[in-house]
């Protein structure tokens, strides 16, 4: 392991006991969603710094996840994540249905540990990119930048059309005014249940494309990012629409008519099928 690598792996391992420490200090459990905006630009610093900032491939890498960063920090820090209290609403629901030894267990190893690794493992292209610093720039590298910045941008839109949709929902409630939907399913949320989950993940595949142009092998050890990454994000949206059905008996139709992750055009809804006259009531 590279001393640039062993570093950054140290990094990491503070990070997740420093995240782990505060949540049980504060009882709040969303330290590393504070860190997941901020952890991977610094990590891109780190690794492009070791050749003072002189390979284009890790200057453009960086300045890619500066822009992903500042993006969600923005995004997250408007709904109040880095507020005190501003918690994600998931981890409450989590400590409802688990023992409190359980959630603690869960707490070290999930939450504090196994996401900040998450946030190294995704970033891992950038360590391949410096191992074989000085390659040139190639097509491939001009298709991994365009593809992330498209899935950047896709994601800003999908989080800025829910962001105005909770304004708008939350305001009509505060004027007493009827709300006509409960959750958004226009815009992007017209083709994919989870625009921005979907973007969040296409982008750092993406990403993952710059060690395949630096190393020229497409099986690469940073390959494990976007797979875990691919694989939380799984398991995650499983549970974020088990709280939205819970609560919106209607969202059951929304998942039947719109893709749960890949944009795809909505089915149409179907209508419930029309009894046999032998069936039906006499009039």
């Amino acid at each position: 392991m590279s001393y640039a690598l062993t570093a950054a792996v140290v990094a990491c391992a503070v990070a997740a006991l420093a995240t782990w420490l505060l949540s049980v200090v504060t009882r709040e459990y969303s330290w590393v969603d504070r860190l997941w905006s901020l952890a991977p630009p610094a990590y891109l610093a780190w690794f492009g710094g070791q050749t003072g900032f002189s390979d284009p491939r890790l200057v453009l890498m960086t300045a890619l996840a500066f822009l992903w960063g500042a993006r969600l920090t923005f995004n997250f820090a408007r709904k109040g994540g880095y507020a005190r209290g501003g918690e994600d609403y998931r981890w409450a629901e989590l400590r409802r249905r688990m023992s409190p030894a359980a959630f603690q267990v869960f707490n070290f190893f999930f939450v504090a540990g196994f996401q900040n690794g998450v946030l190294l493992l995704f970033v891992l292209p950038a360590h391949t990119a410096l191992a074989h610093a000085g390659t040139p720039l190639g097509p491939l590298d001009a298709v991994a930048a365009g593809l992330f910045v498209l899935w950047l941008v896709g994601e800003t839109v999908a989080d800025e059309q829910q962001w105005r949709f909770q304004q708008d929902k939350k305001a009509r409630r505060e004027r007493g005014e009827p709300v006509r939907e409960e959750f958004v399913t226009t815009g992007l949320f017209r083709f994919s249940r989870h625009p921005n989950f979907f973007c969040e993940q296409a982008l750092w595949w993406a990403f993952y494309l710059f060690a395949v142009s630096a190393g020229g092998a497409w099986l690469d050890v940073s390959l494990l990012g976007p797979v875990v990454l691919t694989a939380l994000f799984q398991g995650s949206t499983s549970f974020t629409e088990s709280l939205s059905l819970a609560k919106y008996p209607e969202y059951a139709a929304y998942q039947r008519r719109v893709s749960r992750l890949w944009p795809w055009p909505p089915r149409r809804a179907t209508k419930p099928a029309r009894a046999p006259d032998s069936a039906r009531p006499a009039a």
